[in-house]
């Protein structure tokens, strides 16, 4: 068995994306436009780790969809989580969760997907402004 990816259903793909890949990094790696079924289907990855995708689901007609929550989150292992929610934050990207601990923080998508972000390697020494900072509506 192995992993291929994990679908997450978008509601306006072109913020999606600037999400995704300008924002947190990840590149398409696929595309599918299926006009029958009236939906688009765009893989990302990151750019070391091909294996596991995100599958960003967009139908083509309007629906609503619930805060996600429900669906849990994605996890990436980042190699230096201050710079990386730092550089996030200087996207507009809210931190939710700082990583107080130097090793954990969580974002969320624009469809309110949580993304939790881990240090590679283990916890960082805990620094300001990281470690003072509050949490910051739902994650």
């Amino acid at each position: 068995m192995k992993y291929l990816h994990t679908m997450v259903r978008v509601t306006n793909l072109e913020e999606s994306m600037d999400f995704y890949c300008n924002k947190l990094g990840l590149k398409e790696v696929g595309r599918k436009e299926v006009e029958a079924g009236r939906f688009t289907l765009v893989f990302l990855a990151a750019e070391d780790n091909e294996d596991a995708q995100v599958e960003l689901t967009y139908n083509w007609d309007p629906e609503e969809y619930d805060e996600g929550r429900n669906f849990g989150h994605l996890a990436y292992a980042v190699d230096d989580i201050y710079e990386t929610c730092q550089r996030l934050m200087d996207k507009g990207v809210v931190i939710n969760r700082p990583p107080r601990d130097g090793y954990m923080a969580f974002i969320r998508s624009p469809d309110n997907i949580s993304i939790e972000l881990l240090q590679k390697g283990g916890r960082l020494e805990p620094q300001e402004p990281w470690a003072s900072m509050k949490n910051i509506g739902k994650w």
